[in-house]
């Protein structure tokens, strides 16, 4: 969900059942819902749903991206949410979603593993709503949104139709007041006893931010059934990440297998990555000196394929891990180093440079910025060992350097060429 202004922070994501199971735990309305690893447990939960009175149910994929419903599963499937009318059907679709990848706009190409099945019972609704509460930069606060226009793409609402966005702003510490949350569920369109109920729930849901530490809770729909109960068919939780160390039971739910396994790795062994769309990978100490070297690299025409911080007091195993992330990534064809050696010495990350290439056998172009302390030692190593790799003197050097060797790689992989080349000094 992206509406101006309210944009989450980097967050810990929790799988649909799972915000269903909070959502229960602080006393929110939901329908029926179980979730299933296999396709004779998802038969197993909804003979049970039918004996509490469901009469049919809704199956969906547990991937953490959006856009299940339109999305079309690596076998040629398409749907992650499908209506199943009786317990055999409920079973059939589990079969075809479970143990494949579903593809959708916000999953990438590749799609994200489908390991588990939320069978929910399926209630018939007579309006859909949109509601969400998420931390509001602008008022350094929360921010509770709700919009009548519920169960669709709420960024087209926003941009289409920004009058049906409606937001109220929260004090923190004293929470959301009575009249606030009034005014907002009229907005959305409800009324009488749904109106109390849908209040009810916002409370709650109120209760499971703040407590939780979560960065937004999102219901979309919140919806009004056909007998008039107001109940969360929907829901997504992000948390904040500095507060893994009190919320240890929520960050427990993790599921790392729905992770860029690259991200993964560099968590465990302590770096700052985050993949991007590039052929440049970037070796950088300090965020700072990071963000200025992928804006160098796309201001000289290339793409960088990465975030990368070493940090300050990076380890030269450390420093042997990032170059062994680098050259196993098959998007990256090229390898700019831009050190500045402060608390970390430039000699540390020669040695490290020199036993990665040596010990992983990297065939990978490498150009290199060194500058600060023990920038001649580093130099002096690294002309010792023999490698042969791009020098720069500046920043701008290298990102043209860099720019222009994923173009030869590039241009070589074309052609059907051997890539595995020395880069000429």
């Amino acid at each position: 969900m992206s509406i101006p202004g309210l944009t989450p922070i980097r967050r810990l994501n929790i799988h649909e059942y799972q915000s269903m199971d909070l959502f229960t735990k602080f006393g929110a309305k939901v329908p029926n819902y179980a979730a299933a690893t296999t396709s004779n447990e998802a038969e197993e939960k909804s003979v049970e749903m039918v004996s509490g009175g469901a009469n049919d149910f809704v199956v969906k994929a547990q991937i953490l991206a959006g856009g299940r419903g339109k999305g079309v599963f690596d076998t040629g499937f398409a749907g992650g949410v499908h209506f199943g009318a009786s317990t055999l059907e409920a079973r059939s679709l589990a079969d075809k979603m479970l143990g494949n990848k579903l593809i959708t706009k916000q999953s990438g190409p590749e799609g994200k593993p489908c390991n588990m099945v939320m069978v929910c019972e399926r209630v018939y609704l007579r309006r859909e709503t949109y509601f969400a509460i998420l931390m509001d930069r602008e008022s350094a606060g929360p921010c509770i949104v709700g919009s009548p226009n519920g169960g669709m793409n709420i960024e087209e609402v926003a941009e289409e139709n920004p009058e049906l966005i409606h937001k109220v702003t929260v004090d923190i510490h004293n929470g959301p007041e009575e009249d606030q949350l009034l005014f907002l569920s009229a907005e959305m369109g409800f009324k009488g006893n749904a109106q109390l109920e849908a209040v009810d729930n916002m409370k709650k849901l109120y209760e499971l931010f703040i407590k939780c530490d979560c960065t937004m809770v999102e219901i979309n729909p919140m919806a009004e059934t056909h007998d008039g109960r107001v109940l969360c068919c929907d829901g997504k939780l992000n948390f904040d990440n500095n507060a893994a160390f009190r919320q240890k039971e929520i960050f427990s739910m993790r599921d790392k297998n729905q992770e860029d396994p690259r991200e993964v790795f560099a968590e465990t062994v302590g770096l700052n990555y985050i993949a991007l769309d590039g052929s440049i990978g970037c070796l950088v100490n300090g965020a700072g000196l990071a963000m200025a070297t992928m804006d160098a690299i796309k201001l000289f025409g290339g793409e960088p394929a990465n975030f990368l911080d070493v940090g300050g007091g990076a380890s030269k195993s450390m420093v042997e891990d990032a170059f062994g992330l680098l050259d196993k990534d098959d998007t990256v064809k090229a390898i700019l180093v831009n050190i500045f050696g402060g608390i970390m010495r430039c000699d540390v990350i020669a040695l490290g440079l020199i036993n990665a290439v040596t010990e992983l056998g990297m065939k990978k172009p490498i150009i290199i910025r060194l500058a600060g302390t023990n920038v001649k030692e580093a130099n002096q190593l690294i002309e010792d060992s023999g490698l042969r790799m791009l020098i720069a003197d500046n920043l701008e050097e290298a990102a043209i350097k860099a720019a222009r060797v994923v173009d030869i790689v590039e241009m070589a992989e074309k052609a059907k060429l051997d890539v595995s080349f020395e880069v000429p000094l």
